[in-house]
């Protein structure tokens, strides 16, 4: 891919299921709390990311390019 990613989790919407650390081993972390935090903000872009981002059962994940901010999931809908 090449690109870098910015990842963030929206612990509001957070449901701490933990699919998004099965998904993307070494990408995401579960708290005590069982709320999900990127393992690193700003990370190189990967499929297993993606696919986490995008098996969220609440869409609680963001995945933007990390120099420009351009949303890569969710997709923008404008």
């Amino acid at each position: 891919m090449g690109d870098r990613w910015h990842v963030e989790v929206d612990r509001s919407v957070c449901i701490g299921s933990g699919l998004c650390v099965s998904s993307a081993p070494g990408g995401f972390r579960l708290d005590t709390a069982r709320q999900s935090h990127p393992a690193r903000a700003d990370t190189d872009a990967s499929e297993s990311l993606l696919a986490a981002a995008e098996g969220c059962p609440v869409e609680a994940i963001a995945l933007r390019l990390a120099d420009s901010g351009e949303p890569v999931f969710p997709p923008d809908e404008g």
